[in-house]
């Protein structure tokens, strides 16, 4: 896939592009990947950093019929506290590219992984599906997920406990939800390795908002 970089003031965030290198004119799907902590940079200037975890590995080498957008949080900052420029953000996105709606998906790690549980519960109409990494949420309000969740964490986790995920799985599942959970046994906080493969790519991709 083809890498671009975006650092326009007109972003809510500076970001990294992934597109297939053979360009169409039909509407690509958009996973939206939120880094950890780690990565954040400064207006742009050091956008590597989003690349350093994630789908970045297994895409730089092979097209895949998808858009992957990694946006930069700024350094003073953290992605639960973004929920409203993240969706502005997307927002943008979608808008300006061609982007199918109905195939939208967030992940993130760590951090991104807080991200992504806290934006996909403020405004789950806009994902088909996510994958919170190493991560945590509000397990009281995880009624509101209305599309598939295919969560990870390394069950020795030292930096996010995994109690966090697994109040949020059981949330989910009480309520009905459709869940799917990779508790990596003997893995700590690295969990990523483990969640950011081909298999999580398809299985983001075979999914279309309800």
């Amino acid at each position: 896939m083809i890498r671009t970089e975006h650092r326009e003031k007109a972003w809510k965030f500076p970001f990294v592009e992934y597109s297939p290198s053979n360009k169409t004119t039909e509407k690509l799907p958009l996973i939206i990947q939120l880094h950890g902590a780690g990565e954040r940079g400064s207006g742009g200037d050091d956008l590597s950093l989003v690349d350093v975890h994630g789908f970045s590995k297994i895409v730089k080498d092979k097209d895949y019929n998808c858009m992957i957008v990694m946006p930069q949080c700024p350094p003073n900052s953290f992605w639960a506290a973004r929920v409203e420029s993240i969706v502005e953000f997307i927002g943008q996105i979608i808008n300006k590219f061609n982007v199918d709606s109905s195939k939208v998906y967030l992940t993130g790690l760590s951090m991104g992984g807080y991200g992504t549980w806290y934006t996909a519960m403020a405004r789950p109409d806009i994902f088909a599906a996510i994958a919170p990494v190493c991560g945590g949420g509000m397990a009281w309000n995880a009624g509101s997920l209305t599309m598939p969740v295919w969560v990870f964490h390394g069950s020795e986790d030292e930096t996010v406990s995994p109690v966090q995920s697994d109040e949020m799985v059981a949330a989910i599942k009480k309520s009905g939800g459709d869940v799917t959970y990779s508790r990596i046994n003997g893995v700590g906080h690295a969990v990523q390795e483990y969640a950011y493969t081909e298999e999580l790519l398809n299985w983001l991709l075979d999914k279309r908002k309800k």
